[in-house]
């Protein structure tokens, strides 16, 4: 506490002192303030931080981002960010794991953001300046995201340590809409494949006052196109804002109440025997439920001085309920029960099992002979803080130069319980439970995560050729874990059940680049630049390789493990050939140290987050794009090279190439993959081809299509890239998308359609290693598990209609911007 407390007086001090400088700084811009006024016309600026601010000419900064704006979101009907970065961004690839359009695994460069607990998390998120990655695991919930309400976003690439935490290997930064730039309004409705039903609608307007509003609303409801898997999504979005010539404020609020069912990996031989849409078990739901409010604020000091801030608030309340099959069940017990070996034709004996189970008395029983289990979570995450800069554009030694210097601060409670209800697996393949609950799972947990941080950046043109940036941030931060079944903690690690503990981490992280402009369509650079990760509550409380835990049904122990630090080197260039083509290319290379990964055990379904040394991502982007008359393009090729940099060992019963790698406790022979330096990472392919081209065929009829090429991936459970059984390796696939928008002249009105993977290709966007409880045909094998490829298998070809009608000045703003 007393050193928490010390850190609290040094942060307080160092605002103080920023905050003086500023306005001495202020001060003596005054009389200087027509020397270096803003101005944005024909440059494309952005802001070099999460937080909006004065913002810098692009060529200026030593990295590719990648910026969209709101049309071109609009204009593709993408159902969801993530959709939209994965049919247009270089080195964005998706591992559709739970095959639920709002929960994917969105990976950039080899870096991660994902909804699922246990995925290793590499990218920052964030929302009109707030980061958005959960407190919990720093997984992302995509479905919270209201697509219709987003102005623009960038992809930010690297270790920026502007972004704070767990930019690892990139940062996502998203604007929302406001009625001072979306005026007028607009309604939606569209319907097709697997029962689809879409309505959206938006609202936006400035009084004279200088008061302006924006509200949105989005409704999705699906049966889905595998078995079992119906979603809903209900999305409300309202902003509130004024501003004048010097101040500007913004309230956002973001509500959402969403259902969503995505059954998962299904097992390879089920598709083949019953159909592509089959699944392995039933249900895998998710209850997501949000309130999220943001108060953004800027005001000019000078000309050449600005202020800008935040506050929020965000609490989500997220309900699972996983229906799996019985880990613990007593195979041997169950035989002797007379299973007859097929839940489809209950006879007799399989009737007296079933009794068994429902009229099991104690955990006991219902663990050796129920068939399935019942896995509930339940997350409360409140959060809330702060962040101010101050940003100074003014001429240094006669050069033009933006120094920007800041502090957060960010705090949030986690509440997490769990517990297991044993069931019957039905024909189905659902569980339904019998009311009887083990112990072993039952998890109460309250994780606190407090982070300061500091953070200045400065870029200085050095001449009109070369413009130099330095950057740092210091982020601390304090994770306090509270078991509240098992509030003491054991002193003996194996014996340790306890998920109480206290950790801090803190660290510097820098960053230094290099832009070269030799005329206004050419830019080249190069930067270094390091960011670190700390550890989440939900790691911390699965750490103990001595009480392994599954996820999210279990944690155990609470032993330390180190933060993450990346460190990134990129060059590149980026420019214009002709008005008409434009280019990019850049290479980098990024390493992790102490990188944290899921370790399986030798339980099935268990594991624990262990730091399993270095790894590294390198690789190149090249993009070309062009816009000739009526025709526009958009092609990129990544390439990307993620490998372990470090040996370690994972226990896995299903890899082919296990071997022995010591003993226990108890002298016996332990099992494991050894993986070595220079293994790949599974999940990312190694080549990346992606295509947009979209044609004007009358100024109100326009035609797309995007075209996506993915290379072969490994699975996950072979991170040795060893196994030699089937589905060890997942095969590359091409996918080709088709959308086309008719505008019925200046009424306001509008029909579009979308066409997604034409020619019904059937591919997996991802595949792990696993076991499983039943053969082909689905039937049940008496608790004996077997291995099996498990995949995730891409959705099949759909269609979807709309129709839109704009009004209020809505339809003339968009008609100008999709002319372009």
């Amino acid at each position: 506490m007393y050193r928490n407390t010390r850190f609290q007086r040094k942060l307080i001090l160092m605002l103080v002192a920023s905050t003086l400088s500023a306005q001495a700084w202020a001060e003596e811009a005054a009389d200087t303030k027509n020397k270096s006024t803003v101005k944005t016309d024909k440059v494309e600026v952005i802001s070099t931080t999460p937080l909006p601010g004065i913002g810098i000419d692009i060529d200026k900064v030593p990295a590719n981002v990648q910026v969209v704006k709101g049309e071109e979101l609009e204009r593709q009907q993408s159902l969801t960010i993530a959709d939209y970065m994965m049919q247009n961004m270089v080195g964005v690839n998706i591992n559709d794991t739970q095959n639920n359009p709002f929960q994917p695994d969105v990976n950039f460069r080899g870096f991660s953001a994902s909804p699922l607990l246990g995925t290793p998390q590499g990218l920052s998120v964030f929302m009109d300046g707030v980061r958005i990655n959960e407190p919990f695991g720093d997984v992302v919930s995509w479905d919270l995201i209201p697509m219709n309400a987003l102005a623009g976003m960038q992809l930010v690439p690297g270790s920026n340590p502007l972004f704070g935490l767990n930019t690892l290997g990139g940062a996502i930064s998203m604007q929302t809409k406001r009625g001072a730039t979306h005026r007028g309004g607009a309604i939606e409705f569209s319907g097709g494949s697997w029962g689809r039903r879409h309505s959206q609608f938006e609202y936006g307007g400035k009084e004279a006052n200088g008061l302006d509003y924006f509200i949105s609303g989005n409704y999705f409801d699906e049966d889905g196109w595998r078995d079992g898997s119906p979603s809903e999504v209900k999305q409300l979005f309202g902003q509130l804002g004024w501003q004048n010539e010097t101040t500007d404020l913004n309230l956002t609020v973001a509500l959402a109440d969403n259902n969503l069912i995505g059954n998962g990996l299904v097992q390879r031989e089920f598709l083949r025997a019953q159909g592509y849409d089959s699944i392995n078990t039933k249900p895998d739901q998710t209850e997501n439920k949000m309130g999220f409010v943001t108060l953004n604020g800027s005001h000019w000091l000078s000309d050449t001085v600005m202020w800008s801030g935040n506050a929020y608030y965000r609490n989500v309340r997220t309900n699972t309920l996983n229906g799996d099959g019985n880990d613990d069940i007593d195979t041997d017990a169950f035989a002797g029960l007379g299973f007859a070996g097929d839940i489809n034709d209950v006879n007799q004996r399989n009737a007296f099992i079933m009794s068994q189970c429902v009229g099991g008395a104690d955990e006991d029983t219902a663990e050796a002979v129920c068939s399935g289990a019942l896995n509930r979570s339940k997350s409360r995450r409140t959060g809330y803080g702060t962040t101010g800069q101050f940003t100074f554009n003014q001429d240094v030694f006669g050069r033009n130069n933006q120094f920007v210097v800041g502090m957060g601060y960010d705090r949030s409670r986690t509440d997490f319980e769990q517990s297991t209800e044993f069931g019957l697996l039905s024909p189905s393949r659902g569980v339904n439970g019998v009311s009887v609950f083990g112990d072993e799972n039952v998890v109460d947990l309250r994780g606190v995560n407090r982070t300061w941080s500091i953070f200045a950046t400065d870029t200085f043109s050095i001449n009109e050729l070369l413009h130099l940036t330095m950057s740092g941030r210091y982020n601390y931060t304090s994770v306090q874990n509270r078991d509240r079944i098992n509030p003491i903690p054991d002193p003996d690690p194996t014996q340790n059940e306890s998920l109480t503990g206290n950790h801090t981490f803190g660290r510097f992280n820098p960053s230094i680049g290099l832009a070269i402009t030799p005329n206004k369509t050419t830019s080249i650079y190069a930067n270094y630049n390091e960011g670190s990760r700390a550890p989440t509550s939900i790691e911390l409380g699965c750490a103990n390789p001595d009480q392994p835990c599954k996820l999210p049904n279990a944690l155990a122990g609470d032993p330390p493990l180190s933060q993450v630090v990346s460190k990134t080197f990129e060059t590149g260039v980026r420019g214009k050939f002709s008005p008409e083509f434009g280019y990019s290319a850049s290479l980098y290379r990024t390493q992790n140290t102490d990188d944290i990964q899921f370790i399986a055990s030798n339980s099935s379904g268990a594991g624990f987050f262990d730091n399993v040394g270095r790894t590294r991502r390198m690789g190149l982007d090249l993009g070309l794009n062009g816009d000739v008359g009526r025709f526009r393009w958009f092609a990129g090729y990544s390439y990307i090279k993620a490998t372990y940099e470090s040996e370690f060992n994972i226990v896995n019963e299903v890899n082919t190439s296990t071997e022995v790698v010591g003993v226990d406790a108890n002298g016996e022979d332990v099992e494991a993959i050894r993986v070595r330096r220079g293994d790949n990472i599974p999940g990312i392919p190694r080549h990346q081809f992606k295509l947009r081209a979209q044609w004007q065929a009358t100024p109100n009829w326009t035609i797309g299509t995007n075209v996506l090429a993915f290379a072969d991936q490994f699975a996950r459970g072979n991170e040795n890239n060893r196994d030699d059984g089937p589905g060890a390796k997942i095969a590359g696939y091409t996918v080709v998308n088709l959308d086309t928008r008719y505008r019925f002249g200046n009424s306001g009105w509008q029909a579009f359609a979308r066409v997604n993977n034409i020619f019904d290709r059937e591919y997996f966007t991802g595949a792990l290693l696993g076991e499983t409880f039943f053969n082909a045909a689905g039937q049940y094998q008496g608790g004996e598990d077997d291995r099996s490829s498990l995949v995730a298998p891409g959705a099949p070809r759909a269609a979807w209609i709309g129709v839109r009608y704009e009004f209020g000045g809505r339809n003339s703003n968009t008609a100008s911007a999709s002319s372009k």
